[in-house]
């Protein structure tokens, strides 16, 4: 870890003043050119999983240590690789109901998913219908008219007659990832959610987070380690597929963060456990940035150099995807796509309902 407390403290003085964007390629990164399918494996499809395990900590977690060692251990075991060095830093983003099932006057069905609030009746939402929606259409989701007023990117701005926070919580769903075939339900509307969530925002879980319990974050805390927070709100990104050959000529989403002056001054000196690659981006972007609040569109691939985070704790990824580059980029591919291939011969439940990985940088 090179960034140390002098860092950290200069960036904490900055409050919350919001930079511009921390873009791709910032910071200290010596990248070779490669090919998406450089980052690719087999997995059977048996093994993505479809349902959280039966308790939280009762999901597998394989462990890479900093030699290319690999250990099958059981996530309630974590507590014992923690000690006084280690400051485990959470990411505290809470998930909302982000899916609406509406149809035109017409009788036309249409889909949207919510990527963000503008305002109070305002958001930025993708939308599935028949045809692309023209400013001026309206779609009707129960007794709520929502009206797009216009196109940004792969997003649409969307007018609602009712707040938006209250149009969610009404008539949204929990936006389950386009892996897992079930429709929402109950069980999904508290397991697809951290145990400490607490600021709205994010249309995807920071999945890494839903092993644990209070009962093993007070377990952590016995063992010396301090826990800290920060918040990066998932966005819609996260699922988008890579539609280039080139690794670098990917344009990665933008995604909101903010992390707490005390977060920052929990990790300065010590060694960080980031407890997902959504914790990872938000302390990687703020220190490209010097920033501890913003957006960022940081695209982590091998040779980028880590400037905060020692440790990363993290579920395992699809195939060709940005996170499957991060983690690649963090331990090494060969070491990964050995770890992968371990994974699938072991039997490991795979993505977001599946099972962790701990690795050592």
């Amino acid at each position: 870890m090179t960034l140390r407390s002098a860092d950290f403290e200069s960036a904490a003085s900055t409050g919350s003043a919001i930079p511009a964007p921390v873009r791709q390629g910032r910071g200290n990164y010596n990248s070779p050119r490669m090919l998406v399918s450089e980052f690719d494996y087999a997995l059977p499809a048996e093994l993505i999983a479809q349902h959280p395990a039966p308790q939280r900590t009762a999901s597998r977690l394989l462990h890479l240590d900093a030699r290319g060692g690999l250990k099958d251990l059981v996530f309630e075991e974590l507590p014992a690789l923690v000690d006084a060095r280690d400051t485990v830093v959470l990411n505290d983003t809470r998930v909302i109901k982000a899916r609406l099932f509406g149809r035109k006057p017409s009788g036309g069905q249409v889909e949207l998913f919510v990527e963000r609030a503008l305002g109070a009746r305002q958001a930025l939402a993708l939308i599935r219908a028949g045809h692309a929606p023209k400013a001026g259409t309206e779609v009707l989701i129960g007794d709520v008219r929502a009206t797009v007023e216009g196109r940004e990117g792969e997003l649409y701005r969307v007018r609602f007659s009712a707040d938006v926070d209250e149009v969610l919580e009404r008539h949204g769903s929990v936006p389950l990832p386009p892996y897992i075939t079930h429709a929402a339900g109950r069980e999904d509307a508290e397991r697809y959610q951290t145990v400490y969530a607490a600021q709205p925002g994010a249309v995807a879980a920071p999945t890494a987070g839903l092993h644990f319990d209070q009962a093993l974050l007070e377990r952590i805390e016995k063992r010396g380690a301090r826990t800290a927070r920060l918040t990066l709100h998932v966005g819609f990104g996260t699922f988008q597929p890579l539609r280039v050959e080139q690794v670098e000529a990917h344009r990665m989403h933008r995604e909101r963060y903010s992390i707490p002056d005390e977060t920052l001054r929990a990790i300065a000196g010590r060694r960080t456990l980031a407890v997902g690659t959504t914790t990872l981006r938000a302390l990687e972007s703020a220190a490209a940035s010097g920033a501890s609040s913003g957006e960022t569109d940081l695209f982590i691939t091998p040779g980028y150099e880590f400037q905060v985070v020692d440790r990363l704790l993290t579920n395992f990824h699809l195939p060709k995807s940005t996170l499957l580059m991060l983690v690649c980029a963090f331990a090494g591919r060969e070491a990964i796509l050995r770890a992968y291939r371990h994974a699938v011969e072991r039997r490991y439940r795979f993505f977001s309902y599946g099972d962790a990985m701990l690795i050592e940088r």
